[in-house]
């Protein structure tokens, strides 16, 4: 007999987070390469919205959201890791809109 298939759905305010890969090296502005193991402190990084809570309020499933991936909730789930945390603990959203934005562009 097969295994059930159970969808993941996330409580309250919790978010699900698949973070972007940042395996590959980067350049400065200058053109200096940095290599992938260097670790940068107190890094933000940028992430795509896998989940929400039905408390959510701020965020919907494919927004790319800025957050410290430091002392998050990691899960895998088949084969995929992803983070969990709380809604407040975003730092942005990014959007098209212009309303109350920083005027900054991805």
């Amino acid at each position: 007999m097969a295994d059930p298939k159970f969808e993941i759905q996330m409580l309250h305010d919790r978010v699900m987070i698949k973070a972007d890969g940042e395996t590959e090296e980067r350049r400065s502005t200058s053109g200096i390469v940095i290599p992938a193991t260097v670790k940068m402190a107190n890094r933000l990084a940028w992430g795509e919205v896998c989940g929400v809570g039905v408390n959510a309020r701020s965020v919907k499933v494919g927004d790319k959201v800025l957050f410290n991936p430091e002392e998050q909730y990691e899960v895998e789930v088949q084969g995929q890791l992803y983070l969990v945390m709380r809604e407040r603990d975003l730092h942005a959203v990014a959007t098209p809109q212009t309303d109350h934005g920083t005027g900054l562009y991805l």
